[in-house]
């Protein structure tokens, strides 16, 4: 039984959180008729986004190329409406799971994930064990520019892909494979042994993609690499799951049944300090990134009490879990977030205000039982297996505002994102039917986005024309942002000269190039049937 004076502070949190609910701009749904998985999304420079995952589907639905294999490589670019600009599929004979895509230095895209598929349709190499790392590299209009196999002969799983600071790329996975055999001519195999049964892998290519280095981390049992990014000193961080006590590279004993298990290395790939984070149970870390004074931001999912590193205990099965470290990997503050019985963290991002988005998923029955002590009791409509939880806090940890979002069927939120209008994006994927907050399905799962208004925010003016790279080497893109159907780009040097010009049609994203201009400061004009505007280029 609830306290009178317990109750009216509980109904006034919970009003407080419902008055900063976000409106629904807009959802969308994508697929064919069979199944979609979403597992990364991303903003591009043009205000809108591309989403990754992979496909089952053949060419039905919103989906334009037929299945290759098993599941596909399948990648929607759309603009800021959800409208779509273009769509790609890659894939061999097997099984093909993109899990990370990033966006490059020269526009284009970055694609990580895995592959079983042997040589043949869009994959150039056979597979090397089990499993391998696939990376693909195309250029602002989705078309490819190299792909690589990378592994050993045993499983690799590739979750999490990035520029480096010197234009190459930095991969992070998890690996069963021993040391390869003949590296000098097979250089794209493993260098080192497992540690134990998975390990954390991390690779390092070159701009061309190819090989720089590659580590092995791991102890003797389960190391599983979630998440990887470079930090401001050129170096790394990674962040995942190990059940592993002190062995292999592991210095610290794990606490419970698995644990927060994160590593900083050096810009080699040397170790420089390691801090294993959980407590009694199972502490499954999901994502982490350096923040904007130089710590990092950690978020998973715990079950645990409060017990060693954890100050508070999980409410109801397994809680959102998020920590903030400082750069030697120190604990400043942790807080635990209760959404249902089982909540899952998947994404986290650092706003321009220092304060932070947390996405995932939950059957949200806490939310479904404080409604109905207000006397906002819920239909059956209102109930769905799992739901996309969006979270907003500040610097301190201490929650803003949070908004649920789904179907009556199962919601797997991969991605929330602040959008450069003042919005925010959700991205993942749904089984769920036309329901709730869901106005359509096409197959088995689909990709599911929800677009949100921040109703607290102003709306940011779009600049009309803008260049990325800016300043440019070889080439740079510029991004119109209004829509037209006809018009021209014309490249100027600062005497006025006309240098080259080139017919457009409704393109948002429009490739220069660049390379065989001297250095200097170039004027980009951009005339269409609708509007006009222009940006300088600074030639490197």
């Amino acid at each position: 039984m609830i306290k009178k004076s317990s109750f009216f502070g509980f109904a006034l949190l919970l009003a407080s959180s419902f008055s900063y609910a976000q409106d629904i701009l807009w959802e969308k749904t994508y697929g064919g008729k069979h199944a979609e998985f979403l597992y990364d999304a991303i903003p591009t420079p043009d205000y809108g986004f591309i989403l990754a995952g992979s496909s089952i589907s053949g060419k039905n639905g919103n989906k334009e190329d037929n299945n290759k294999g098993d599941l596909d490589y399948w990648l929607w670019k759309m603009d800021e409406k959800g409208n779509l600009d273009w769509q790609k599929s890659f894939g061999g004979n097997q099984v093909d799971l993109l899990q990370s895509i990033a966006i490059t230095s020269d526009g284009g895209f970055i694609l990580g994930g895995s592959s079983s598929s042997n040589k043949g349709i869009d994959k150039q190499d056979d597979c090397k064990g089990q499993e391998d790392f696939w990376v693909i590299k195309l250029n602002a209009k989705g078309q490819e520019l190299w792909q690589k196999t990378i592994g050993g002969n045993g499983m690799e799983k590739l979750l999490s892909i990035a520029q480096t600071i010197d234009g190459g790329y930095i991969l992070g996975g998890t690996s069963s494979s021993n040391t390869s055999p003949d590296l000098e001519k097979n250089p794209f195999g493993k260098s080192e042994d497992s540690r134990g049964n998975l390990d954390f892998w991390i690779v390092k290519l070159k701009a061309d993609g190819s090989m720089q280095w590659q580590k092995t981390i791991g102890g003797q049992y389960v190391d599983e690499l979630k998440s990887i990014s470079q930090t401001k000193d050129g170096g790394y961080i990674l962040g995942g799951y190990s059940n592993s006590p002190v062995s292999g590279d592991k210095t610290e004993a794990n606490f419970g049944l698995g644990d927060y298990w994160i590593v900083k290395l050096d810009e080699t790939g040397s170790i420089e300090w390691q801090r294993t984070l959980g407590g009694d149970k199972d502490d499954n870390l999901f994502t982490l990134l350096q923040t904007k004074d130089g710590g990092f931001i950690v978020g998973g999912n715990s079950n645990s009490g409060a017990t060693n590193s954890k100050s508070k205990s999980s409410q109801n099965g397994s809680d959102f879990w998020v920590l903030k470290l400082d750069e030697k990997g120190e604990i400043d503050w942790q807080e635990t977030y209760n959404y249902g019985k089982i909540d899952v963290l998947t994404s986290i991002v650092e706003n321009k205000d220092g304060s932070y988005l947390i996405g995932g998923y939950a059957q949200s029955e806490s939310r479904a039982n404080a409604q109905k002590i207000l006397g906002k009791s819920l239909s059956s409509d209102k109930e769905g297996i799992n739901d996309y939880i969006a979270l907003k806090i500040n610097a301190k940890g201490e929650e803003i505002w949070s908004q649920t979002v789904g179907s009556k069927g199962d919601e797997v939120l991969k991605k929330l994102l602040e959008t450069r209008d003042g919005g925010y994006l959700l991205a993942g994927t749904s089984k769920g039917s036309a329901s709730r907050d869901k106005k359509s399905a096409k197959g088995g799962s689909d990709f599911w986005v929800v677009k949100l208004r921040d109703k607290e925010k102003e709306e940011e003016l779009k600049i009309k024309v803008e260049a990325m790279p800016n300043p440019a080497i070889s080439f740079t893109n510029i991004i119109v942002n209004f829509e037209y159907e006809t018009g021209t780009a014309t490249v100027y040097d600062l005497n006025g000269r006309s240098l080259q010009t080139q017919a457009l049609k409704g393109d948002r994203t429009i490739p220069i190039e660049v390379s065989h201009l001297p250095q200097g400061i170039y004027l980009v004009e951009i005339k269409t049937n609708t509007e006009k505007g222009s940006v300088k280029v600074i030639k490197k």
